[in-house]
């Protein structure tokens, strides 16, 4: 597990959020801390929801001084052209936070679509294996759960590639853990996100044994 390499300390407490660095998101980590690079004082960073796209702005804003502005889909074109200028003539750098880029992104402003595409981009891609592990690991240990490495393999190899499922995997855990009084185990989880459509047959290139 990796956290991002940036010039300030991260929390002290393990359990307080902190943006997990793999190969899927690397490029963007790496990005965002070499801002001074950029060709233009504006980047636009996108990602798929619960991602970590907004705690990965925020730690480069708090780092860099920089600004953000977030879900920038739901912005008005307008601000956030203003916005784009203003980080140019202020040598302050802005991140972008967006789903997609144009033409994914439909911005009707000319001015601003140009802008967007002389912007950097950083993308964060679906979870690959070692993130769906490491997220699983630390989200649990956020909630004060045991989940052992077997149930972290269990889980890694049914569960869908995406960083919605991983959330949802944690979140029907950690309330069934609650209301049955079990720790978690190989069985609850069969049991919990079975039920919840959850989980999915292993993949073809993994182990397959439940126990």
């Amino acid at each position: 597990m990796t956290q991002l390499a940036l010039p300030l300390g991260w929390p002290a407490d393990p359990r307080d959020d902190a943006f997990l660095v793999t190969p899927s998101n690397a490029r963007a980590a790496h990005t965002l801390e070499h801002w001074a690079a950029w060709p233009v004082m504006a980047a636009v960073l996108t990602g798929p929801r619960k991602s970590g796209r907004s705690l990965l702005a925020r730690i480069f804003a708090a780092k860099s001084g920089g600004a953000i502005i977030d879900d920038a889909e739901s912005v008005a074109e307008t601000l956030i052209f203003h916005a784009w200028n203003r980080a140019q003539a202020e040598r302050r750098p802005l991140v972008i936070v967006a789903d997609a880029l144009p033409p994914a992104w439909a911005v009707s402003l000319p001015d601003l679509r140009s802008r967007l595409a002389a912007s950097p981009h950083a993308a964060i891609d679906a979870p690959d294996d070692a993130l769906v592990r490491d997220l699983l690991a630390h989200m649990f240990d956020r909630r004060g759960l045991d989940a052992r490495p077997d149930l972290i393999d269990w889980l890694a190899t049914r569960i869908e590639r995406s960083h919605v499922a991983i959330e949802r995997t944690v979140d029907a855990l950690d309330q069934a853990a609650l209301e049955h009084r079990r720790r978690l185990s190989i069985p609850l989880a069969r049991g919990v996100l079975g039920q919840a459509g959850i989980v999915t047959q292993p993949q073809s290139l993994l182990p397959t044994d439940d126990a």
